[in-house]
């Protein structure tokens, strides 16, 4: 995998979309805070289905796409919440298992958000389906891909202002990958069909 070609698509797109972008951004941070994290799962999969529809369409995004996804709003909650508490025991447990546990839930949940929006996938299914993708070989990516995910998020987690250009950095990367992964999956499943016998003489 090409990661240099997929961090210059994630930063031309930052880039050349910034003003729509960067205000998708504010508004989907400003709710998230507002809402005291309720909303922030279902913003959060109505903000990477816009910058998926920048990616292959060139479309800009609009505040409006945040909410686009609501009829996600109980699985997603349902499943921050989870997560949530499995991370408070790994961290107050020993600071390792909850880092490892942060490591392991982007590894394999990583691709989860986009399947839901994208394909219209349940919870399960997008889940199972994401950690398909991600231990696919060379499964190596994956792993340079959620290094690279967790340093550029924690940049924007380390000084308040980077984070409203960080987030879609990081966000257009990770659907960059997904992208190249998922058209690698639909080749793969494409039958090669053998072309016809010489006619007989």
């Amino acid at each position: 995998m090409d990661f240099k070609e997929h961090i210059e698509t994630a930063w031309q797109n930052t880039l050349k979309f910034i003003g729509p972008v960067l205000i998708l951004t504010v508004v989907q941070i400003v709710v998230s805070v507002f809402s005291l994290g309720i909303m922030a799962p279902v913003t959060m999969a109505g903000y990477m289905q816009s910058l998926l529809r920048v990616l292959r369409e060139g479309r800009e995004p609009e505040v409006k796409d945040l909410f686009s996804e609501m009829r996600l709003f109980l699985p997603l909650a349902l499943f921050s919440l989870v997560v949530m508490v499995a991370l408070i025991i790994g961290f107050t447990m020993l600071v390792l298992p909850g880092i490892l546990m942060t490591g392991c839930l982007v590894f394999g949940a990583i691709y989860m958000v986009p399947l839901m929006t994208d394909k219209k996938l349940g919870i399960m299914d997008a889940l199972k389906e994401s950690w398909e993708m991600a231990t696919r070989d060379p499964w190596t990516d994956q792993i340079i891909l959620t290094l690279l995910y967790l340093i550029i998020v924690s940049v924007g987690g380390s000084v308040i202002v980077a984070v409203f250009f960080t987030q879609p950095l990081a966000t257009f990367l990770v659907l960059s990958v997904y992208e190249e992964r998922l058209q690698k999956k639909i080749s793969l499943a494409t039958p090669v069909v053998p072309p016809p016998p010489p006619p007989a003489e």
